[in-house]
């Protein structure tokens, strides 16, 4: 079966000026006007500082996208996935023309409905009934099309007893689950959607993922889904594109772009060997650790749920045991409770193979600790778990960041708080 494009981005670029709002002194509007007339580019165009906000401006300009290509399919799920200020909501402001490139072009086949913000396009002084006309008609839909979708529309918002409120009445999440409601059910071609689901609760958040479910898959419609929610990314998307300083640094399938993002994440091996707060005889030293996806890429996040290799660097100092050394790995919360612990004992593995190697390796085949930052507490004992008797204990050794997962594959994501422990793979290795 042939495949219809739908929507298709041409070299597109945005550059905004820094500073106050304007295009600069008389000087550059002059300049530019000049270039103009005679039919040749803007000479600004060719300046201009790559969109990165931890660095120091350099330029009056930046470019918040530069040069993004791609095409998409009717009834595709797009995601645009990147960290804050990689330029998503610009791309997805050009995509719904409510700004223009500064360079190249947008193709489109179609309606675009667009939700960038919380009740994009209401007017707060009329009632939820009344801006589900004016959506509709600037859709560009009748009246009697719009009359025709109006009780779904209230009925899927639960909004039913705030409908002849005026708008500015509304809580935030009311606002959005209105307008996410007109957005899908008055049949845009194309529905953009950017990070606004995020202030719906857990209920809404569902409906709202099942509904652009059935907008790609059983209507054929063409779905555009930006989020910080990677496992709604996962769940949702059959394509993605991951944004960074304004550019395109990957493009394929959801699963294998969310393992990038994370990847680009990624904080370096924690280096300890400097650490001075390190309690024990230091016969043994954790020199460093760090994290890894099941590609085996070094990361900082991972999915809740999702592989984890936790890997530790150990310097030999001195002679020990091998056979009687005890290791234990401990996770905790933010209130410093245990909330995940391995220890080589209670695992039935032996660290007798550390004395030819100098790696141990955690392999945790679904990290099933809810969303949070976890601090990671080592301790290395030789013969018992007394306090004489410890190697090396650091306590904040590392930190991983847990993002949210469908743990439970029911289209509900895991909330914060409680401890579990699951079965993992502990081993010893030498690379």
């Amino acid at each position: 079966m042939m495949t219809k494009i739908i929507l298709k981005a041409n070299n597109i670029s945005k550059q905004y000026r820094l500073g106050l709002v304007g295009t600069g002194t008389i000087s550059h509007d002059l300049n530019r006007w000049w270039h103009r007339i005679r039919g040749k580019e803007d000479p600004f165009l060719k300046v201009g500082k790559a969109n990165d906000r931890s660095a120091k401006a350099t330029s009056h300009y930046v470019w918040a996208l530069k040069d993004i290509n791609f095409e998409v399919n009717e009834g595709e799920v797009l995601g645009i996935i990147g960290k804050n200020g990689a330029g998503k909501s610009t791309l997805l402001k050009i995509l719904s023309r409510v700004t223009s490139p500064t360079t190249g072009e947008i193709k489109t086949k179609g309606r675009i409905a667009s939700l960038l913000e919380v009740g994009t396009g209401f007017h707060p002084e009329l009632t939820g009934k009344e801006n589900i006309y004016l959506n509709g008609t600037i859709l560009g839909m009748t009246k009697a099309e719009i009359k025709l979708k109006e009780e779904e529309i209230i009925e899927f918002s639960g909004c039913q007893l705030y409908i002849d409120t005026p708008v500015k009445r509304y809580s935030s999440g009311m606002r959005v689950r209105l307008a996410f409601a007109v957005a899908a059910f008055l049949e845009p071609d194309i529905l953009v959607v950017d990070e606004v689901l995020a202030v719906g609760d857990a209920e809404f958040q569902k409906k709202a993922v099942g509904k652009m479910q059935d907008i790609s898959k059983g209507e054929g419609r063409t779905v555009l889904f930006v989020s910080h929610n990677m496992a709604a990314v996962k769940s949702l998307c059959t394509r993605c594109i991951v944004l960074e300083h304004g550019k395109t640094v990957f493009e394929g399938n959801s699963d294998d772009a969310v393992d990038f993002y994370l990847k680009i994440n990624k904080i370096e091996r924690s280096s300890l060997i400097d650490r001075t707060d390190r309690k024990g005889n230091q016969k043994l030293q954790i020199k460093s650790i760090s994290f890894f996806n099941k590609k085996n890429e070094l990361v900082s996040d991972v999915i809740s749920g999702e592989y984890l290799k936790v890997k530790l660097e150990i310097q030999k100092n001195s002679a020990v045991n091998y056979d009687r050394l005890f290791l234990a790995i401990n996770f905790l919360d933010a209130n410093f409770n245990f909330a995940l612990s391995y220890s080589n004992d209670e695992m039935g593995v032996s660290l007798h193979e550390l004395e030819q190697n100098k790696y141990i390796q955690l392999e945790i085949p679904n990290f099933y600790l809810r969303t949070g930052s976890y601090n990671l507490r080592i301790l290395i004992t030789e013969n018992d778990t007394q306090a004489q008797n410890f190697v090396d204990l650091i306590e904040n050794a590392a930190t991983i960041n847990v993002m949210a997962g469908d743990l439970w594959k029911s289209g509900k994501l895991n909330r914060k708080g409680s401890t579990a422990v699951f079965p993992g793979k502990l081993q010893v290795s030498n690379d």
